[in-house]
């Protein structure tokens, strides 16, 4: 248990008082989290069919050319062979994806394929982003919406013991002298969102975890075996995380950057809560 306030230690102004609007510390956060997912549901299809395409039409011409040049027959239709499976596969899974998100329905076999695309095509999605203007930041948080759109529509729940609250350790203020290398370093001071998110843990009973990195974060995904992760994090890492982690199925929670990157970062402590909502099989909070 944390030890408590001695009576010459000043306590910091709390990040989110009791009863007070959690919006008023983070007007950025609001606005942001309020963008119509269907616009970043679109960008994000729009994005990988334009790269599918283009990465299609780029093995078509190699495909074409060996013709052009005298190449050997038989190996240019044996490619060709490979190239309509790969447009196939293309096809399918941004089919599956289409149909997955806007109706909530799977095809046959298009998640692992789904999964497969979505490693390979999220770096030139994010290149084909930045050569039309659109912010790789911009692209990842579509990426994220559309994530947490699928992982909604399988529509599962978990028993609490099953689920793993994971946070990045820059939700701490930079100015703590207590490092949460174990979270009962944590004074509860509410001084960042770390206290009310402590809250939600015990509340619920489900695991929370502070990660330093990303290879702390797949040590603690190893360690302690979570069939459901909720993470918090930025653009960036929540987009890579959710890559990194599949099949398991992560749930994304975007942060916010007042302060710049990896200081003093913001999240609303009732966006995770109505995450854990959604996927405990027991959504109310323990007595």
């Amino acid at each position: 248990m944390p030890r408590a306030f001695s009576a010459d230690q000043p306590r910091q102004e709390p990040f989110r008082a009791a009863g007070t609007d959690a919006g008023a510390r983070m007007p950025e956060a609001a606005e942001r989290l309020n963008v119509p997912q269907v616009v970043r549901k679109r960008l994000f299809i729009g994005l990988l069919v334009s790269t599918a395409v283009l990465v299609c039409l780029a093995l078509f011409l190699i495909w074409i050319f060996p013709i052009l040049d005298g190449g050997h027959p038989l190996l240019s239709w044996a490619y060709g062979t490979l190239l309509a499976i790969v447009l196939g596969l293309t096809g399918w899974t941004a089919l599956g994806l289409v149909v997955n998100i806007a109706f909530g329905r799977s095809l046959i076999a298009s998640s692992r394929i789904r999964a497969m695309t979505i490693r390979f095509f999220m770096p030139l999605m994010e290149m084909l982003g930045t050569a039309v203007g659109i912010g790789r930041d911009k692209v990842r948080a579509s990426f994220v919406r559309v994530n947490n759109e699928l992982v909604r529509g399988e529509a599962r729940r978990y028993a609490p013991h099953e689920m793993l609250i994971l946070l990045p350790h820059c939700l701490q203020r930079a100015a703590c002298r207590h490092r949460l290398n174990e979270l009962e370093n944590c004074r509860r001071c509410g001084a960042c969102p770390i206290d009310g998110l402590l809250a939600l843990s015990a509340r619920y009973g489900v695991r929370l975890e502070v990660a330093t990195g990303g290879t702390l974060a797949r040590r603690i995904i190893v360690e302690r075996r979570p069939r459901f992760i909720i993470a918090v994090a930025c653009e960036r890492d929540l987009a890579s995380g959710i890559q990194d982690a599949y099949p398991l199925p992560v749930y994304g929670v975007l942060n916010e950057r007042p302060n710049g990157p990896c200081r003093d970062t913001i999240v609303r402590p009732e966006n995770v809560e109505d995450a854990l909502k959604l996927f405990l099989a027991e959504p109310g909070p323990r007595q």
